[in-house]
Protein backbone atom coordinates (compact mmCIF):
# COMPACT_ATOMS: atom_id res chain seq x y z
CA UNK A 1 0.00 0.00 0.00
CA UNK A 2 1.10 3.71 -0.81
CA UNK A 3 0.58 6.36 1.21
CA UNK A 4 0.36 9.44 -0.06
CA UNK A 5 0.65 13.45 1.60
CA UNK A 6 -0.75 16.19 -0.19
CA UNK A 7 -1.05 19.43 0.43
CA UNK A 8 2.04 20.64 2.64
CA UNK A 9 5.15 21.74 2.41
CA UNK A 10 7.60 19.58 1.63
CA UNK A 11 11.42 20.46 2.85
CA UNK A 12 13.23 18.02 0.14
CA UNK A 13 17.20 19.01 -1.41
CA UNK A 14 15.94 16.82 -4.87
CA UNK A 15 12.22 18.59 -4.82
CA UNK A 16 12.44 22.12 -2.63
CA UNK A 17 9.21 23.00 -4.19
CA UNK A 18 7.41 19.61 -3.17
CA UNK A 19 3.78 19.92 -1.66
CA UNK A 20 2.90 16.70 -1.50
CA UNK A 21 4.67 12.60 -0.72
CA UNK A 22 4.29 9.02 -1.49
CA UNK A 23 6.00 6.47 1.03
CA UNK A 24 6.06 2.62 0.22
CA UNK A 25 6.92 -0.16 1.95
CA UNK A 26 8.80 2.65 4.74
CA UNK A 27 10.72 4.23 2.21
CA UNK A 28 10.32 7.56 0.09
CA UNK A 29 9.10 6.53 -3.03
CA UNK A 30 8.36 9.88 -4.84
CA UNK A 31 7.86 13.58 -4.25
CA UNK A 32 6.45 16.09 -6.20
CA UNK A 33 2.76 17.86 -7.06
CA UNK A 34 -0.37 17.22 -5.55
CA UNK A 35 -2.00 16.99 -9.29
CA UNK A 36 0.86 14.74 -10.31
CA UNK A 37 0.64 12.35 -6.97
CA UNK A 38 -3.05 11.88 -7.60
CA UNK A 39 -2.45 10.83 -11.39
CA UNK A 40 0.54 8.56 -10.25
CA UNK A 41 -1.10 7.06 -7.02
CA UNK A 42 -4.68 6.75 -8.05
CA UNK A 43 -4.63 3.99 -5.00
CA UNK A 44 -2.72 6.05 -2.45
CA UNK A 45 -3.59 6.10 0.83
CA UNK A 46 -4.53 10.28 1.20
CA UNK A 47 -3.55 12.09 4.07
CA UNK A 48 -4.08 15.80 3.49
CA UNK A 49 -0.93 17.55 5.19
CA UNK A 50 -3.77 20.94 5.35
CA UNK A 51 -0.58 22.91 5.04
CA UNK A 52 1.77 21.60 7.56
CA UNK A 53 5.36 21.19 6.87
CA UNK A 54 6.80 17.87 6.22
CA UNK A 55 10.50 17.31 7.28
CA UNK A 56 13.38 14.79 8.00
CA UNK A 57 13.04 13.13 11.67
CA UNK A 58 15.84 14.85 14.18
CA UNK A 59 18.25 12.62 15.55
CA UNK A 60 19.38 13.83 18.95
CA UNK A 61 23.03 12.75 18.97
CA UNK A 62 23.72 12.18 23.12
CA UNK A 63 20.83 11.31 25.37
CA UNK A 64 20.73 9.23 29.01
CA UNK A 65 17.65 7.75 28.68
CA UNK A 66 16.70 6.42 32.37
CA UNK A 67 18.11 10.03 34.17
CA UNK A 68 15.72 12.02 31.37
CA UNK A 69 12.92 9.90 32.59
CA UNK A 70 13.60 10.04 36.08
CA UNK A 71 13.63 13.89 35.52
CA UNK A 72 10.97 13.98 33.38
CA UNK A 73 8.50 11.79 35.75
CA UNK A 74 9.99 12.98 38.79
CA UNK A 75 12.00 15.72 40.52
CA UNK A 76 13.21 18.52 38.05
CA UNK A 77 15.29 21.39 39.97
CA UNK A 78 16.00 22.92 36.33
CA UNK A 79 13.50 25.98 37.47
CA UNK A 80 14.89 26.16 40.84
CA UNK A 81 15.72 30.35 41.26
CA UNK A 82 17.57 30.28 44.49
CA UNK A 83 18.87 27.65 46.94
CA UNK A 84 15.59 28.14 48.98
CA UNK A 85 13.68 27.56 46.20
CA UNK A 86 15.45 24.67 45.54
CA UNK A 87 14.91 22.84 49.19
CA UNK A 88 11.26 24.33 48.55
CA UNK A 89 10.82 22.02 45.37
CA UNK A 90 12.39 19.06 47.16
CA UNK A 91 10.38 19.21 50.25
CA UNK A 92 7.42 19.42 48.04
CA UNK A 93 8.18 16.16 46.20
CA UNK A 94 9.32 14.22 49.20
CA UNK A 95 5.93 15.67 50.82
CA UNK A 96 4.16 14.05 47.47
CA UNK A 97 5.72 10.65 47.32
CA UNK A 98 6.47 9.41 50.80
CA UNK A 99 7.89 6.44 50.14
CA UNK A 100 11.65 5.24 48.98
CA UNK A 101 14.68 7.29 47.46
CA UNK A 102 14.43 10.50 46.00
CA UNK A 103 16.22 11.08 42.96
CA UNK A 104 16.61 14.66 41.46
CA UNK A 105 18.45 16.82 38.84
CA UNK A 106 19.03 20.27 37.38
CA UNK A 107 20.02 22.79 40.16
CA UNK A 108 22.45 25.16 38.38
CA UNK A 109 23.67 27.70 41.56
CA UNK A 110 25.45 29.38 39.07
CA UNK A 111 22.52 31.82 38.18
CA UNK A 112 21.79 31.82 41.66
CA UNK A 113 21.57 35.11 43.73
CA UNK A 114 24.46 33.80 46.29
CA UNK A 115 25.69 31.00 43.81
CA UNK A 116 25.85 28.55 46.64
CA UNK A 117 24.74 25.08 46.19
CA UNK A 118 22.22 23.20 49.09
CA UNK A 119 24.80 21.46 51.52
CA UNK A 120 24.08 18.02 52.96
CA UNK A 121 22.74 19.36 56.08
CA UNK A 122 20.40 21.64 53.70
CA UNK A 123 19.05 18.48 52.43
CA UNK A 124 18.57 16.26 55.67
CA UNK A 125 16.62 19.11 57.34
CA UNK A 126 13.89 18.56 54.36
CA UNK A 127 14.40 14.96 54.03
CA UNK A 128 15.26 13.46 57.32
CA UNK A 129 16.67 9.98 57.42
CA UNK A 130 15.82 9.03 53.79
CA UNK A 131 18.17 8.42 51.30
CA UNK A 132 18.15 11.62 48.52
CA UNK A 133 20.63 12.38 45.12
CA UNK A 134 20.16 15.59 43.64
CA UNK A 135 22.32 15.79 40.52
CA UNK A 136 23.73 19.12 38.98
CA UNK A 137 22.28 19.98 36.02
CA UNK A 138 25.88 18.81 34.54
CA UNK A 139 25.77 15.16 36.17
CA UNK A 140 29.30 15.65 37.63
CA UNK A 141 28.26 16.50 41.05
CA UNK A 142 25.71 16.39 43.18
CA UNK A 143 24.00 16.45 46.81
CA UNK A 144 23.87 13.73 48.29
CA UNK A 145 21.98 13.23 52.28
CA UNK A 146 23.59 11.68 54.82
CA UNK A 147 21.22 8.85 54.75
CA UNK A 148 22.56 8.14 50.82
CA UNK A 149 26.24 8.67 52.31
CA UNK A 150 25.84 6.07 54.66
CA UNK A 151 24.94 3.67 51.99
CA UNK A 152 28.51 4.06 50.52
CA UNK A 153 31.29 2.12 52.30
CA UNK A 154 34.79 4.39 52.80
CA UNK A 155 33.21 7.08 50.95
CA UNK A 156 34.45 10.08 53.21
CA UNK A 157 38.03 8.52 51.68
CA UNK A 158 37.17 8.68 47.49
CA UNK A 159 38.01 11.43 45.66
CA UNK A 160 35.74 14.30 44.98
CA UNK A 161 34.45 13.67 49.20
CA UNK A 162 33.32 17.02 51.07
CA UNK A 163 31.17 16.46 54.41
CA UNK A 164 28.55 19.16 53.28
CA UNK A 165 29.48 20.44 49.81
CA UNK A 166 28.48 18.76 46.32
CA UNK A 167 30.16 15.38 45.96
CA UNK A 168 32.49 14.70 42.94
CA UNK A 169 34.70 12.30 41.30
CA UNK A 170 34.10 8.41 42.60
CA UNK A 171 32.82 10.15 45.46
CA UNK A 172 29.77 11.15 42.91
CA UNK A 173 29.87 8.15 41.23
CA UNK A 174 29.37 5.68 44.54
CA UNK A 175 26.58 7.75 45.75
CA UNK A 176 24.90 7.81 42.29
CA UNK A 177 25.00 4.24 42.24
CA UNK A 178 23.54 3.82 45.44
CA UNK A 179 20.64 6.07 44.44
CA UNK A 180 20.57 3.56 41.25
CA UNK A 181 20.21 0.67 42.86
CA UNK A 182 17.24 1.24 45.10
CA UNK A 183 15.03 2.26 41.86
CA UNK A 184 12.76 -0.40 41.15
CA UNK A 185 12.82 -1.95 37.54
CA UNK A 186 9.56 -0.53 37.31
CA UNK A 187 10.85 2.44 38.15
CA UNK A 188 13.10 2.51 35.81
CA UNK A 189 11.20 0.76 32.74
CA UNK A 190 8.39 3.70 33.28
CA UNK A 191 11.14 6.52 32.92
CA UNK A 192 12.47 5.27 29.58
CA UNK A 193 9.53 5.02 27.81
CA UNK A 194 8.42 8.32 29.24
CA UNK A 195 11.71 9.91 27.81
CA UNK A 196 10.93 7.60 24.46
CA UNK A 197 7.91 8.76 24.26
CA UNK A 198 9.03 12.77 24.86
CA UNK A 199 10.95 11.92 22.28
CA UNK A 200 8.69 10.79 19.70
CA UNK A 201 6.57 13.91 20.33
CA UNK A 202 9.17 16.36 19.84
CA UNK A 203 10.22 14.60 15.73
CA UNK A 204 12.78 12.46 16.94
CA UNK A 205 13.19 9.25 15.58
CA UNK A 206 16.48 7.84 17.04
CA UNK A 207 18.90 8.53 19.96
CA UNK A 208 22.14 8.14 20.75
CA UNK A 209 21.84 6.61 24.53
CA UNK A 210 25.58 7.27 25.43
CA UNK A 211 26.16 4.71 28.60
CA UNK A 212 29.04 3.17 31.02
CA UNK A 213 29.93 1.91 33.93
CA UNK A 214 29.75 5.23 35.81
CA UNK A 215 26.50 6.55 34.54
CA UNK A 216 23.87 3.48 34.59
CA UNK A 217 25.96 0.39 34.53
CA UNK A 218 25.64 -3.03 32.71
CA UNK A 219 22.37 -3.36 34.16
CA UNK A 220 20.90 -0.51 32.97
CA UNK A 221 22.42 -0.65 29.77
CA UNK A 222 20.99 -4.71 29.40
CA UNK A 223 17.80 -3.31 30.25
CA UNK A 224 17.71 0.03 27.49
CA UNK A 225 18.91 -2.79 25.12
CA UNK A 226 15.73 -4.77 26.03
CA UNK A 227 13.33 -2.18 25.05
CA UNK A 228 10.87 -2.18 22.10
CA UNK A 229 9.86 1.46 21.08
CA UNK A 230 9.44 2.88 17.88
CA UNK A 231 11.86 5.48 18.77
CA UNK A 232 15.50 3.39 17.21
CA UNK A 233 18.39 3.50 19.77
CA UNK A 234 22.41 3.46 18.39
CA UNK A 235 24.09 2.74 21.86
CA UNK A 236 27.79 3.45 22.78
CA UNK A 237 29.55 1.80 25.78
CA UNK A 238 31.68 4.65 27.94
CA UNK A 239 34.61 2.39 28.56
CA UNK A 240 38.11 2.08 28.05
CA UNK A 241 40.57 -0.65 26.90
CA UNK A 242 44.17 -1.00 25.70
CA UNK A 243 43.84 -3.78 23.07
CA UNK A 244 42.02 -4.90 19.90
CA UNK A 245 41.06 -8.42 21.47
CA UNK A 246 39.73 -6.54 24.52
CA UNK A 247 38.23 -3.79 22.51
CA UNK A 248 36.08 -6.87 20.29
CA UNK A 249 35.14 -8.83 23.24
CA UNK A 250 33.32 -5.91 24.99
CA UNK A 251 31.63 -4.84 21.58
CA UNK A 252 30.25 -8.64 21.89
CA UNK A 253 29.22 -8.57 25.31
CA UNK A 254 27.56 -4.94 25.33
CA UNK A 255 25.76 -4.58 21.62
CA UNK A 256 26.76 -1.10 21.38
CA UNK A 257 27.79 0.74 18.42
CA UNK A 258 31.21 1.51 19.38
CA UNK A 259 33.23 2.08 22.62
CA UNK A 260 32.78 6.11 22.64
CA UNK A 261 29.84 8.41 23.99
CA UNK A 262 30.68 9.11 27.93
CA UNK A 263 33.91 8.21 28.56
CA UNK A 264 35.16 10.67 30.59
CA UNK A 265 38.65 12.32 29.99
CA UNK A 266 37.58 14.77 32.43
CA UNK A 267 34.22 16.43 34.04
CA UNK A 268 32.25 19.83 33.50
CA UNK A 269 32.80 23.36 33.62
CA UNK A 270 30.07 24.10 35.92
CA UNK A 271 31.20 21.36 38.52
CA UNK A 272 34.81 22.28 38.15
CA UNK A 273 35.89 19.08 37.10
CA UNK A 274 36.48 19.59 33.15
CA UNK A 275 40.49 19.77 32.52
CA UNK A 276 42.14 22.77 31.90
CA UNK A 277 45.74 24.22 31.17
CA UNK A 278 45.27 27.27 33.54
CA UNK A 279 42.98 27.41 36.60
CA UNK A 280 39.80 27.97 36.79
CA UNK A 281 38.98 31.62 37.67
CA UNK A 282 36.63 31.34 40.62
CA UNK A 283 38.67 28.58 42.08
CA UNK A 284 42.43 27.44 42.66
CA UNK A 285 42.11 24.39 40.44
CA UNK A 286 42.40 22.91 36.89
CA UNK A 287 39.34 20.37 37.16
CA UNK A 288 39.69 16.22 37.08
CA UNK A 289 42.02 14.00 34.67
CA UNK A 290 39.67 10.34 34.87
CA UNK A 291 42.24 8.98 31.74
CA UNK A 292 45.53 10.06 31.45
CA UNK A 293 47.61 10.23 27.85
CA UNK A 294 48.59 7.05 28.22
CA UNK A 295 45.65 5.05 28.44
CA UNK A 296 43.79 7.70 25.82
CA UNK A 297 46.07 6.71 23.16
CA UNK A 298 45.83 2.74 24.26
CA UNK A 299 42.04 3.29 23.83
CA UNK A 300 42.18 5.08 20.74
CA UNK A 301 44.71 2.46 18.97
CA UNK A 302 42.94 -0.67 20.37
CA UNK A 303 39.50 0.60 18.49
CA UNK A 304 41.66 1.62 15.46
CA UNK A 305 43.14 -1.67 15.05
CA UNK A 306 39.49 -3.37 15.77
CA UNK A 307 37.93 -1.12 13.10
CA UNK A 308 35.32 0.21 16.23
CA UNK A 309 34.54 3.64 16.70
CA UNK A 310 36.38 5.03 19.90
CA UNK A 311 35.22 8.25 21.47
CA UNK A 312 35.49 10.46 25.01
CA UNK A 313 33.69 13.57 26.56
CA UNK A 314 36.09 15.72 26.04
CA UNK A 315 35.47 19.37 27.29
CA UNK A 316 38.51 21.48 28.83
CA UNK A 317 41.29 22.51 27.03
CA UNK A 318 43.69 20.42 28.37
CA UNK A 319 41.48 17.25 27.78
CA UNK A 320 41.21 18.42 24.33
CA UNK A 321 45.32 18.66 23.90
CA UNK A 322 45.41 15.05 25.55
CA UNK A 323 42.82 13.81 23.03
CA UNK A 324 44.49 15.51 19.94
CA UNK A 325 47.95 14.31 20.71
CA UNK A 326 46.57 10.46 21.55
CA UNK A 327 44.86 10.93 17.61
CA UNK A 328 48.02 12.33 16.25
CA UNK A 329 50.25 9.15 17.68
CA UNK A 330 47.44 6.78 16.37
CA UNK A 331 47.33 8.17 13.05
CA UNK A 332 51.24 7.67 12.75
CA UNK A 333 51.19 4.29 13.38
CA UNK A 334 47.65 3.10 11.69
CA UNK A 335 47.14 5.85 9.12
CA UNK A 336 45.06 8.60 8.58
CA UNK A 337 42.71 6.13 6.38
CA UNK A 338 42.12 3.91 9.21
CA UNK A 339 41.46 6.75 11.76
CA UNK A 340 38.49 8.06 8.96
CA UNK A 341 36.90 4.14 8.66
CA UNK A 342 36.46 4.11 12.38
CA UNK A 343 34.50 7.19 12.77
CA UNK A 344 36.05 8.08 15.61
CA UNK A 345 34.08 10.67 17.89
CA UNK A 346 34.38 13.20 20.99
CA UNK A 347 31.70 14.55 22.96
CA UNK A 348 31.14 18.38 23.71
CA UNK A 349 34.33 19.13 22.23
CA UNK A 350 33.98 23.08 24.05
CA UNK A 351 37.64 23.96 24.27
CA UNK A 352 39.15 23.34 20.53
CA UNK A 353 41.75 25.44 19.16
CA UNK A 354 41.83 26.27 15.09
CA UNK A 355 45.08 23.97 14.49
CA UNK A 356 43.39 21.09 16.33
CA UNK A 357 39.90 21.62 14.04
CA UNK A 358 41.67 21.23 11.25
CA UNK A 359 43.43 18.02 12.62
CA UNK A 360 40.52 16.72 13.41
CA UNK A 361 39.05 17.41 10.28
CA UNK A 362 41.55 15.74 8.47
CA UNK A 363 41.34 12.40 10.29
CA UNK A 364 37.59 12.54 9.80
CA UNK A 365 36.75 12.44 13.56
CA UNK A 366 32.94 13.89 14.08
CA UNK A 367 32.47 16.61 17.17
CA UNK A 368 28.98 15.70 19.00
CA UNK A 369 27.66 18.96 20.01
CA UNK A 370 25.15 20.76 22.31
CA UNK A 371 24.04 24.36 21.24
CA UNK A 372 21.81 24.47 23.96
CA UNK A 373 24.86 24.54 26.54
CA UNK A 374 25.80 27.78 24.94
CA UNK A 375 22.40 29.10 24.98
CA UNK A 376 22.17 28.49 28.84
CA UNK A 377 25.60 29.05 29.93
CA UNK A 378 27.37 31.80 27.11
CA UNK A 379 27.90 35.11 27.67
CA UNK A 380 30.37 37.46 29.33
CA UNK A 381 27.99 37.13 32.58
CA UNK A 382 27.25 34.18 32.05
CA UNK A 383 28.56 30.33 33.89
CA UNK A 384 31.21 29.82 31.15
CA UNK A 385 32.56 33.44 32.03
CA UNK A 386 32.05 32.79 35.91
CA UNK A 387 34.35 29.68 35.68
CA UNK A 388 36.56 30.90 33.23
CA UNK A 389 36.88 34.55 32.52
CA UNK A 390 35.02 36.49 29.96
CA UNK A 391 38.04 35.69 27.24
CA UNK A 392 38.40 32.33 27.51
CA UNK A 393 34.24 32.11 27.63
CA UNK A 394 34.40 33.63 24.27
CA UNK A 395 36.16 30.78 22.46
CA UNK A 396 33.72 27.93 23.95
CA UNK A 397 31.76 25.29 20.98
CA UNK A 398 33.27 27.37 18.15
CA UNK A 399 30.50 25.59 15.41
CA UNK A 400 31.52 27.62 12.52
CA UNK A 401 35.04 27.18 13.20
CA UNK A 402 35.09 23.17 13.18
CA UNK A 403 32.75 23.33 10.10
CA UNK A 404 34.97 25.63 8.26
CA UNK A 405 37.83 22.97 9.49
CA UNK A 406 36.22 19.78 8.09
CA UNK A 407 34.71 18.51 11.37
CA UNK A 408 31.49 16.80 10.78
CA UNK A 409 28.76 17.98 12.81
CA UNK A 410 25.99 16.08 15.14
CA UNK A 411 24.29 17.91 17.35
CA UNK A 412 22.57 16.85 20.41
CA UNK A 413 20.59 17.44 23.94
CA UNK A 414 22.85 15.59 26.62
CA UNK A 415 19.50 15.12 28.01
CA UNK A 416 18.81 15.36 30.58
CA UNK A 417 21.17 18.01 31.05
CA UNK A 418 19.10 20.43 28.41
CA UNK A 419 16.06 19.45 27.41
CA UNK A 420 15.31 16.99 23.68
CA UNK A 421 13.33 20.45 21.98
CA UNK A 422 15.66 19.94 18.30
CA UNK A 423 14.36 23.37 16.88
CA UNK A 424 15.54 24.99 20.43
CA UNK A 425 18.49 23.06 19.09
CA UNK A 426 18.51 24.55 16.02
CA UNK A 427 17.72 27.96 17.40
CA UNK A 428 20.68 28.23 19.81
CA UNK A 429 23.25 27.25 17.27
CA UNK A 430 22.33 29.93 15.06
CA UNK A 431 22.38 32.74 18.04
CA UNK A 432 25.92 31.78 19.62
CA UNK A 433 26.78 34.20 21.75
CA UNK A 434 30.54 35.13 20.47
CA UNK A 435 29.93 36.46 17.23
CA UNK A 436 31.27 34.16 14.73
CA UNK A 437 30.39 31.14 15.99
CA UNK A 438 27.05 30.22 14.73
CA UNK A 439 26.37 28.20 11.88
CA UNK A 440 23.22 28.63 9.69
CA UNK A 441 19.59 27.13 10.67
CA UNK A 442 20.38 24.91 7.57
CA UNK A 443 24.03 23.67 8.87
CA UNK A 444 22.39 23.31 12.31
CA UNK A 445 19.23 21.21 11.05
CA UNK A 446 21.83 19.28 8.90
CA UNK A 447 23.83 18.34 11.85
CA UNK A 448 20.19 17.20 14.16
CA UNK A 449 19.25 14.95 11.17
CA UNK A 450 21.92 13.64 8.39
CA UNK A 451 24.64 14.61 10.41
CA UNK A 452 23.57 13.20 13.42
CA UNK A 453 22.65 9.67 11.37
CA UNK A 454 26.24 9.83 9.73
CA UNK A 455 27.63 10.03 13.30
CA UNK A 456 25.76 6.84 14.35
CA UNK A 457 27.70 4.57 11.52
CA UNK A 458 24.82 5.25 8.79
CA UNK A 459 26.68 6.98 5.07
CA UNK A 460 24.67 5.67 2.88
CA UNK A 461 23.75 9.39 1.76
CA UNK A 462 20.07 9.65 1.42
CA UNK A 463 19.21 8.59 5.40
CA UNK A 464 18.20 12.01 7.12
CA UNK A 465 16.96 13.23 4.45
CA UNK A 466 13.72 12.97 2.07
CA UNK A 467 14.55 11.85 -2.01
CA UNK A 468 13.22 8.81 -3.40
CA UNK A 469 15.35 5.71 -2.12
CA UNK A 470 15.50 7.49 1.56
CA UNK A 471 13.76 5.75 4.64
CA UNK A 472 10.42 7.63 5.40
CA UNK A 473 11.59 8.74 8.44
CA UNK A 474 9.70 12.43 9.03
CA UNK A 475 7.99 14.57 11.23
CA UNK A 476 4.44 16.98 10.30
CA UNK A 477 4.98 20.62 11.98
CA UNK A 478 2.58 22.74 12.52
CA UNK A 479 4.99 25.90 11.01
CA UNK A 480 3.83 29.49 9.73
CA UNK A 481 6.69 31.24 7.76
CA UNK A 482 9.53 29.47 6.66
CA UNK A 483 12.54 31.21 5.34
CA UNK A 484 15.88 30.35 4.27
CA UNK A 485 18.81 32.13 6.47
CA UNK A 486 22.19 32.41 7.24
CA UNK A 487 23.78 34.14 10.22
CA UNK A 488 24.11 38.01 10.61
CA UNK A 489 27.46 37.89 10.86
CA UNK A 490 28.63 35.00 8.81
CA UNK A 491 29.26 34.54 5.03
CA UNK A 492 26.17 32.96 3.31
CA UNK A 493 27.42 30.22 1.25
CA UNK A 494 24.19 29.67 -0.61
CA UNK A 495 21.35 32.27 -1.87
CA UNK A 496 18.45 33.07 0.55
CA UNK A 497 16.34 34.29 -1.94
CA UNK A 498 13.04 31.70 -2.87
CA UNK A 499 13.86 31.51 -6.46
CA UNK A 500 17.54 29.44 -5.58
CA UNK A 501 15.12 26.75 -4.60
CA UNK A 502 16.93 25.94 -1.58
CA UNK A 503 15.06 24.75 0.96
CA UNK A 504 13.13 26.59 3.34
CA UNK A 505 12.73 25.83 7.50
CA UNK A 506 10.33 27.53 9.75
CA UNK A 507 10.90 30.61 11.59
CA UNK A 508 12.22 30.35 15.18
CA UNK A 509 11.69 33.54 16.25
CA UNK A 510 8.73 32.75 18.66
CA UNK A 511 8.05 29.25 19.90
CA UNK A 512 9.21 25.95 18.68
CA UNK A 513 6.96 24.27 15.61
CA UNK A 514 4.48 22.29 17.10
CA UNK A 515 5.28 17.99 16.66
CA UNK A 516 1.53 16.80 14.37
CA UNK A 517 2.50 13.47 13.77
CA UNK A 518 6.51 11.25 13.79
CA UNK A 519 6.80 8.79 11.23
CA UNK A 520 10.30 6.13 11.58
CA UNK A 521 11.10 3.87 8.31
CA UNK A 522 6.99 4.21 7.66
CA UNK A 523 5.61 3.49 10.78
CA UNK A 524 3.73 6.61 12.71
CA UNK A 525 5.46 6.37 16.33
CA UNK A 526 3.84 9.71 17.67
CA UNK A 527 0.41 11.34 16.79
Amino acid sequence: MTTLLLNGRVHSPSMPDATALAVRDGVVAWLGSDDVGRAQFPDAQIVDLDGAFVAPAFVDCHVHLTATGLMLSGLDLRSARSREHCLQLLGEFARAHPEGPVWGHGWDESSWPDRTPPSTEDVDAVVGDRPAYLARVDVHSAVASSALRRLCADLDGATGYHPQRPLTADAHHAVRAAARARLTKQQRDNARSCALDAAAALGIVAVHECGGPDIGGLDDWDEIRALTHGVEIAGYWGEAVSAAEQARALIERTGAGGLAGDLFVDGALGSRTAWLHEPYADADCVGNTYLDRDAIAAHLRACTEAGITAGFHVIGDAAVTAVVTALESVVAACGAPAVARCGHRLEHLEMVTEEQAHKLGSWGVFASMQPNFDALWGGDTGMYAQRLGAERARALNPFALLASQGVPLAFGSDSPVTGMDPWATVRAATRHHTPGSAVSARAAFTALTRGAWRAAGVRDGVTGTLVPGAPASYAVWEADDLEVSAPADAVQRWSTDARSRVPALPRLDGPSPRCRQTVHRGVVIHG
